[in-house]
């Protein structure tokens, strides 16, 4: 019931919509009823006058008058069928909205945990179950309740004991529905699992695809699709089969409505209770009768699509940020970029900690580089500056204020990141360039590309700015898409840098070009550097050694060179490796 409420409450901005549907179903309802009462009294008042001329002017007054009806008919059809279904869709639209923007507010630490492909298996595949059920699930109710109880009132008229025996068969079908409606609920949860893993196999295998090519693992990446294929084919076939029990259940006891009206008219007509022209309307309204059993069988399999997707919907936008803004948080104004960790410490998922107790000071304007083993989390201690995860103990502060009670976006506006994997969204350059400050002009694009060194090269494409990077980048270099990253960043104009090994995956010229361009970024800005190659860092004001211990070393080049402890380890261990490479 918790999660129909809130079904409910997407209709109410469009309530205007919904009532208007609502009364042009209980217009074609009633029309549909009164037909059989016009056949009835052609039948019984008209068809037997003796004067064939007044036969042929009721029939000209009742055929005029049933004309205008199916006119009005004709036009509340339309409206169902069009206004109707554009309702579900703005009820759609306005969940995917609503998905989508709860998507953007959750943390890191929930992507970490969740598949892509699934998630896109409840933005689309769940929420078209959900539009066919907002516009047809209460319009078939409606509809139903009107013609079954409308029927059933005339059909008292006609007959009583005959009506009350369809009474009792359609009470068994109800508890028959209810019955079968559970089991259909159970699978079609099964169903939308399952072709939730066929999407997250399908965005996973052609995400990687050039890793799949180039090791030619078509036939794993094939065997993998076909595993979860079936699984989702074998509950397909349970859903069928138990729609098979569910239907033809139904249909059989719809043929017993029909064998009722039939076995129990003949007796009564032998008995003088019941006329032919009864007989006849009867018939008629079993018909009437029946339509709507067929649409409320038809919704039982509706609803459970439809609220089962609405329930995995749920599961999204009812999942809390475990990252947010406090009541009382502020706007970081005209930062300086003085940082501070004072007794931080972060584990993910409650389990061994991945930083314990770090204190330090990071003065505004300084370049500070974190080096260490794999592993020592020095990717996590520049994640925790921007909140892309919150932190377990301790407190971190930009100009004194702790960074838990700064609103998140004029947070993150303070801080530019420049990381390895670049990610270019699909569009032009100049789009993508642009994305660090959204309305920028054309001409601080330019002159943002210029700083980064890439303006001369975007200008020699053909299209220029407006050329189409392909996914991710795919069409461009990886030095080509990391100056476009840098560019991003001198756009945004951060009074914080954070740079994630941003030349790592790069070759020597690109690492000399790229390096340059990063230089003059870090001017005048608190820098955060995490380096895998220790000798683009030899200029940096401080370098801190971080370990899975915490902070081993702290100091410029020259001073942990004469320490002689794990930064000198890992510079020599290095400069061996360049010399054994030149000696080659």
């Amino acid at each position: 019931m918790k999660s129909i409420r809130k079904f409910i409450a997407y209709y109410k901005p469009y309530k205007h919509l919904f009532f208007a549907d609502m009364f042009c179903a209980l217009t074609l309802s009633g029309i549909d009823l009164l037909f059989p009462l016009v056949v009835r009294f052609l039948l019984d008042d008209v068809y037997l006058m003796e004067d064939r001329s007044k036969i042929l002017k009721y029939v000209l007054i009742v055929g005029g008058i049933l004309l205008a009806m199916y006119i009005v008919r004709y036009f509340c059809q339309y409206f169902i069928t069009s206004w109707g279904h554009i309702m579900g869709a703005k009820m759609e639209a306005d969940m995917r909205r609503d998905i989508f923007e709860h998507l953007q507010k959750l943390s890191f630490s929930y992507y970490d945990n969740t598949n892509t492909g699934k998630l896109m298996s409840r933005i689309i595949n769940d929420l078209f179950d959900i539009s066919e059920l907002a516009h047809h699930g209460p319009e078939d109710i409606f509809i139903s309740i009107i013609k079954l109880l409308g029927s059933f009132i005339i059909l008292m008229t006609i007959n009583v004991r005959i009506t009350l025996i369809l009474l009792g068969v359609t009470i068994i079908m109800l508890f028959f529905s209810i019955f079968y409606n559970k089991k259909m609920r159970l699978v079609f949860q099964k169903n939308r699992e399952k072709i939730a893993n066929v999407n997250a196999q399908v965005q996973d295998s052609l995400s990687g695809i050039r890793v799949v090519k180039s090791f030619a693992n078509e036939k794993i990446e094939n065997t993998k699709f076909e595993k979860g294929n079936m699984e989702f084919l074998e509950t397909k076939k349970d859903s069928y089969f138990i729609m098979g029990k569910f239907f033809s259940g139904n249909s059989f006891f719809q043929g017993i409505l029909y064998l009722s009206v039939i076995l129990g008219g003949g007796i009564f007509i032998s008995a003088g209770e019941l006329t032919l022209s009864g007989l006849t309307v009867y018939i008629l309204y079993i018909n009437i009768f029946l339509n709507p059993i067929d649409k409320l069988v038809n919704f039982t399999e509706q609803f459970q699509k439809g609220i089962t997707g609405f329930e995995r919907f749920l599961q999204v936008v009812e999942t809390e940020p475990d990252i947010q803004d406090k009541k009382d948080a502020v706007e970081l104004v005209n930062p300086k970029g003085d940082i501070v960790f004072n007794n931080v410490s972060f584990s993910y998922n409650d389990k061994n900690n991945v930083l314990s107790n770090i204190n330090i000071s990071i003065e505004a304007g300084k370049n500070v580089a974190l080096v260490g083993p794999s592993g020592g989390g020095k990717t996590t201690f520049c994640s925790l500056i921007p909140r892309f995860y919150e932190i377990s103990e301790g407190s971190i502060t930009i100009d004194g204020i702790d960074i838990r009670d700064i609103k998140l976006k004029s947070l993150r506006k303070a801080i530019g990141i420049v990381q390895q994997d670049v990610y270019l969204f699909a569009g032009s350059i100049g789009e993508n360039i642009g994305y660090g400050k959204p309305g920028a002009a054309k001409e601080e694009i330019m002159e943002a590309a210029k700083k980064a060194n890439i303006h001369d090269f975007i200008m020699s494409l053909e299209d220029g700015y407006d050329t189409y990077v392909g996914e991710r980048g795919v069409k461009l270099s990886g030095g080509q898409k990391q100056r476009i990253s840098i560019a991003r960043v001198f756009l945004k104009n951060p009074p914080i840098l954070i740079l994630d090994e941003a030349t790592s995956a790069l070759d020597n010229e690109s690492e000399k070009f790229i390096q340059k361009s990063l230089e003059e970024l870090s001017k005048n800005r608190t820098t955060l550097v995490i380096a895998h190659r220790l000798s683009t860092i030899r200029n940096a004001d401080e370098i801190v050694v971080l370990t899975d211990e915490g902070i081993k070393e702290r100091g410029n080049h020259e001073e942990l060179l004469e320490q002689s402890g794990v930064y000198a380890y890992l510079y020599n261990m290095q400069f061996e490796d360049v010399a054994a490479e030149s000696l080659n």
